[in-house]
């Protein structure tokens, strides 16, 4: 079945960075593009940044974007996001998901169960 495993969350000052790995597996990861997604406390769920299923172009929220870094390696099944120039309200629970085609880097039809990210000095 498909599963998606988020890792690399955890508590960072403002200014700070951390790097999230979301590892796939049940499906060809290299045939569909992905995203992350997050959750901020008492909020609903907001898009972050999507890839396409070969890399070629990606794209990021208005709120994230010259800071945040989306990748992948689909010899890994594995999609990253490098966040750097870390702010209180980057504060959530983050989510990588399984978009619906190669191209489709908003949607989601399978999400991970998230690792938390916290901001704060």
């Amino acid at each position: 079945q498909v599963r998606m495993v988020e890792s690399g969350g955890g508590l960072a000052q403002p200014g700070g960075s951390l790097r999230l790995s979301c590892e796939a597996s049940g499906f060809t990861f290299s045939d569909y593009a992905m995203s992350w997604a997050r959750q901020a406390p008492g909020k609903g769920l907001e898009w972050v940044s999507g890839i396409y299923n070969d890399a070629t172009d990606a794209y990021y929220a208005d709120s994230v974007k010259d800071r945040f870094t989306i990748s992948r390696d689909n010899t890994k099944n594995t999609v990253y996001l490098e966040m750097n120039s870390l702010k209180p309200e980057d504060t959530g629970l983050y989510y990588c998901g399984k978009g619906n085609s190669r191209k489709d880097v908003v949607g989601s039809d399978y999400m991970g169960q998230g690792t938390q990210v916290t901001v704060s000095s």
